[in-house]
């Protein structure tokens, strides 16, 4: 036997990983300014760096005014990013440093408005029909159009109203056209700015489930931007969070809400306790024990770069916070009821105790509200405790 062949097969190289799959879109320190009332100018989207991926519901929540429509707008093609890049499938869209500007009409991308934006002396059929006729689009026939035209309204339930104008149809009528004209484009990338906001809250449920079944049935990409957070949490495979035209967070909606970056996204993300403290220790398995005026506060996780001595919060939710649990000697309290109203889902209390208040929420529908000055035990585990920069 030949040793020098074994030595040489042993040496072959293992075969390269597979590349990580090319995103929808790809975005590099993207910045777009505007002008104040005032002169100054400011950035309303400010040097974003972000990676969507292909098939995903990538949801923009953040406060109005934070940036998150001004961002859509510039991976439409509506806004000239002043900074940064743009890429979508290996095609530049926008390069501010390349001189790169795609029209919007020449970019493989639907939106659908907050306003509907529909033409109100055109019918149905011809308002979902128009982005076949410009474009790539077109050489259709008129056959081949209203062929898809028809596909796009049956899925979307509307066939019916084809020759119908918009001002003849309801709010939620309105937006099921304006997503089959979105749709009917057969873009691989669907932009939502704020849809549902204008349709009433029965609607708004309905055509959230609608809008994700139909992502999920044809594996699209979408952006959907929302000030909402049950919204963004309901809809989003990741949520970025935007605050003061910053990417703040992006992760699953569990992480954002379990695991927030920072307490601004705690804050902005659902309803939050929050007890002022000092890091007395931090362990090498990421715990920490914060001092605090209601005594020490056990957390498993926290910001990264915590050390001891620092001024932070101990945060978690309403709906971790257990009440009357027994005294194991960490984390518990006793209080005393201050409010407690039912909401026929689940009942919310607010607790006080050492000049802090509390609150707790029961997911329970046949619980009965606390009677005020009742006195109470609350305990929360270490595991929903989160330490975080003041």
């Amino acid at each position: 036997m030949d040793t020098g062949d074994v030595t040489a097969r042993e040496a072959v190289a293992p075969p390269p990983a597979p590349a990580a799959p090319e995103p929808a879109l790809r975005i590099r320190g993207v910045r777009k300014m505007y002008r104040r009332s005032d002169g100054e100018s400011v950035p309303a989207v400010d040097d974003t760096t972000l990676d969507i991926h292909e098939g995903e519901v990538l949801v923009l929540l953040g406060a109005s005014g934070c940036g998150k429509s001004t961002f859509l707008r510039c991976i439409a093609g509506l806004e000239k990013p002043d900074a940064g890049s743009i890429e979508s499938r290996g095609k530049i869209l926008s390069s501010a440093e390349g001189g790169v500007f795609v029209p919007p009409e020449q970019r493989d991308i639907s939106m659908i408005f907050q306003s509907y934006a529909l033409w109100p002396h055109m019918t149905i059929f011809k308002n979902v029909a128009y982005p076949l006729t410009t474009g790539h689009h077109k050489g259709l026939t008129r056959e081949q159009i209203r062929e898809r035209v028809m596909d796009v309204l049956e899925m979307m339930g509307i066939a019916h109203l084809a020759e119908q104008h918009p001002a003849q149809i309801s709010g939620g009528q309105q937006q099921r056209v304006a997503l089959a004209r979105a749709l009917v484009k057969d873009s691989g990338i669907v932009l939502f700015d704020e849809p549902l906001s204008n349709v009433d809250a029965r609607v708004r449920d309905q055509l959230r489930v609608e809008i994700r079944e139909m992502q999920k049935r044809l594996g699209f990409t979408a952006v959907y931007v929302t000030h909402d957070q049950e919204e963004a949490i309901g809809m989003a495979d990741r949520i970025a969070v935007i605050d003061h035209g910053v990417v703040a967070h992006v992760a699953t909606p569990r992480e954002v809400y379990l695991k927030p970056a920072n307490l601004r996204v705690a804050r902005f993300i659902g309803k939050l306790n929050e007890v002022e403290g000092t890091i007395t220790a931090v362990r090498d398995d990421g715990s920490i024990t914060v001092a605090t005026a209601l005594g020490e506060i056990e957390a498993a996780t926290g910001q990264d770069g915590l050390h001891t001595g620092q001024e932070i919060a101990a945060v978690w939710r309403p709906d971790r916070t257990v009440l009357n649990a027994a005294d194991d000697g960490g984390n518990c309290w006793p209080g005393t009821v201050r409010t407690s109203e039912f909401y026929g889902s689940f009942t919310d209390s607010r607790i006080t105790l050492g000049g802090q208040e509390l609150e707790v929420m029961h997911w329970a529908t046949g619980d009965v509200p606390l009677e005020t000055g009742s006195s109470v035990r609350l305990s929360v585990a270490p595991s929903d405790v989160r330490v975080l920069v003041r």
